[in-house]
């Protein structure tokens, strides 16, 4: 980030210089900029959903649609067994909230750069504001998707295939999901940097998102990991994301412990390294684009 300084001969001159050292990750910074952080944050939402004919539904289509295709090939075909007995489409429904909010706020922080290249080359303003307001525009659409969840599960209840209540356990959500946001943020903060040296970047993303699903307990339940696996699984901060949600929505075993607290720490790692990696080349970004 750059600092400005007010010349002593020269009240009404600003000049913007770097910081000394790569270190200093200036996070005052985005307080500053807040009102830019919100504008950005709008208008990434105006611009997903601008002349497109359901709009916001596709909030609800996407993971409405994954939950169906999983729950025919790994449910149905696969036999795939759900935790405690839990009807296989709301347990894969489930991890799926937090899974597109990840995978969204990952591919659209990570060409956030580039997608702003004519703010970037122009004005001055931290650049970190630019990935952060993709990640957080995507809190709507998870926020649009978790209706759709209430839904399903009043349905299961007043069939009886399922009784799934609410527990005091529910306002654990918010740290999860505040760990998905962290991690997604800190993947992206470390791709998106490398995007501007490195187009292959673009090309890599899809491939990562898909490996990521499968290593993630998206379609299957994490107590099918050998026991000897558990503690580097828990590695993938997702895996305790996901496993969270489960445990917090539908009272799944694979609640809070050891794992999580491992999964924890690698999501703040992954998020911190990013931002110091991104600080570094944050000054290079307007001679590279």
């Amino acid at each position: 980030m750059a600092r400005a300084a007010i010349l002593k001969n020269e009240p009404n001159t600003i000049v913007i210089r770097p910081t000394k050292s790569w270190m200093v990750l200036n996070l005052q910074d985005l307080w500053f900029y807040r009102e830019l952080i919100y504008f950005m944050t709008w208008r990434d939402l105006k611009v997903r959903y601008k002349q497109t004919a359901l709009g916001v539904s596709w909030a609800v289509i996407q993971p409405f649609m994954n939950m169906v295709v999983f729950s025919i090939f790994f449910g149905g075909l696969a036999h795939i067994p759900a935790d405690n007995g839990i009807p296989y489409p709301i347990f894969s429904f489930v991890a799926l909230l937090p899974w597109t909010l990840f995978t969204n706020a990952l591919n659209n922080a990570s060409r956030s750069l580039v997608t702003h290249q004519n703010m970037i080359t122009k004005i001055y303003f931290p650049k970190l504001v630019l990935p952060l307001a993709s990640v957080l525009s995507g809190l709507v659409d998870f926020l649009i998707a978790c209706v759709v969840l209430i839904g399903i599960a009043l349905y299961y209840n007043l069939t009886g295939q399922a009784h799934i209540t609410i527990t005091a356990a529910l306002w654990t959500l918010v740290p999860f999901l505040l760990m998905a946001l962290m991690t997604a943020l800190g993947i992206a903060l470390w791709l998106s940097a490398l995007y501007v040296q490195y187009r292959d970047v673009g090309y890599i993303l899809p491939f990562l998102s898909a490996i990521l699903q499968f290593v993630s307990p998206v379609v299957y339940s994490t107590t099918m990991i050998p026991a000897k696996w558990q503690m580097i699984y828990a590695l993938n901060p997702m895996a305790g994301v996901i496993n969270g949600f489960r445990w917090a929505i539908l009272g799944t075993p694979t609640g809070p412990d050891t794992r999580l607290v491992i999964s924890a720490a690698v999501a703040v790692v992954i998020l911190v390294s990013g931002m110091i990696y991104f600080r570094r080349m944050e000054r290079t970004f307007a001679d590279t684009i």
